[in-house]
């Protein structure tokens, strides 16, 4: 200790408060002063420099170096952190832990459907700092998305959720109830995201919707007992509707058999009478044609064939031409007769 007040007395021969020991002083807190201007930037964030309160620089992760306070500051936005903002619920605890519960807000989760029913809705939007390449007059510029979320925002996670409210409740009034609690529920989201996004740009926000998902699309609490009620209510006239449409199928397709069979029929028999009527009709006209040809030997030829069909089932002889029956033998076919005799006993005493 005595070595070192000597050597102490020798710098400053005149004490700390002498001109040598002021200088010396102030040299030293300038020092420390200057390297307080070092600052580290982490590897998710983005180092951002600032003189006199104006935006001049950015900075990579890493040690890097901007003027001390107060001529200069630093903000170290996380631009790579992706943040949640919940509507409609709120997470109780450590998210994800055990003790983690949820709480319903219901003034967010209330809305309008199109068809004017209430639906009880909760939805989750992932966001983080704007970093995609915009264009600031003539080139392209990553940082304005940044600086819009520094300078334009003072409360990022009440906009979000604000503007995300407002999307929601028009998409969820443009749709129908049974459509955005069923089939719907991805498409809405997709809707929001866009709808999000828009608003958010707009108001210069600086800040990116990275992904939109729907939770819970429900009846209100107070009215789930009914509409469960109405639920089944409807599967069974669905139900109902589907076995009528298929007795009815059934009928319909046995009755089209049916009638297709008739009309088969009916075309078949329709085709029989008019090939008859043409063969007909050409018989008649060729007989015509031989008519015309040999009018005496045709007439005598349709008489004999029409006397034919008359007689040919007569026991009967006659004998034709200008004698009669001269120079015929008379005979009694006894043989004949007494075979009809037998028949008609038979038959009943009815004889030829």
């Amino acid at each position: 200790m005595r070595k070192g007040q000597d050597s102490f007395k020798r710098i400053l021969p005149g004490g700390v408060g002498g001109a040598r020991g002021v200088v010396l002083i102030l040299i030293v807190l300038a020092g420390l002063w200057a390297a307080s201007g070092f600052y580290q930037v982490e590897p998710d964030e983005l180092g951002v420099e600032m003189v006199f309160g104006k935006m001049v620089a950015t900075s990579p992760p890493g040690l890097n170096y901007n003027y001390p306070a107060p001529i200069g500051t630093v903000i170290k936005p996380k631009v790579t952190n992706i943040n949640r903002v919940e509507l409609g619920f709120r997470t109780v605890g450590a998210r994800g832990g055990r003790g983690a519960g949820v709480r319903d807000v219901t003034e967010e989760s209330l809305m309008l459907t199109g068809d004017e029913n209430i639906i009880d809705i909760q939805v989750v939007i992932f966001w983080k700092i704007d970093t995609r390449l915009r264009k600031t007059g003539d080139k392209q510029d990553n940082l304005a998305g940044v600086r819009n979320f520094l300078f334009n925002i003072r409360r990022p996670e009440l906009t979000v959720k604000l503007a995300s409210e407002s999307a929601m409740r028009e998409i969820i009034g443009k749709n129908k109830f049974e459509f955005a609690r069923t089939q719907g529920r991805t498409q809405i989201a997709g809707e929001a995201q866009v709808l999000i996004q828009e608003i958010l740009d707009r108001y210069d926000a600086g800040m990116e919707v990275t992904a939109v998902q729907v939770q819970k699309v429900d009846p209100p609490d107070t009215v789930i007992n009914a509409f469960r009620d109405v639920q089944i209510a409807r599967a069974d006239m669905e139900r109902k509707i589907n076995e009528a449409e298929a007795y009815r199928n059934e009928v319909v397709q046995q009755s089209e058999g049916k009638a297709f069979k008739i009309v088969n029929k009916a075309e078949a028999y329709k085709q029989e009478k008019v090939a008859l009527a043409s063969g007909e009709t050409q018989r008649f006209l060729a007989v015509l044609n031989q008519y015309r040809k040999e009018k005496d030997i045709t007439r005598r030829r349709l008489y004999l064939e029409t006397m034919k069909k008359i007689m040919g089932d007569m026991d009967k002889v006659i004998i034709d031409g200008p004698k009669g029956g001269a120079g015929v033998l008379p005979y009694l076919p006894l043989n004949g007769l007494m075979r009809d005799s037998a028949a008609g006993a038979k038959t009943g005493g009815k004889g030829r």
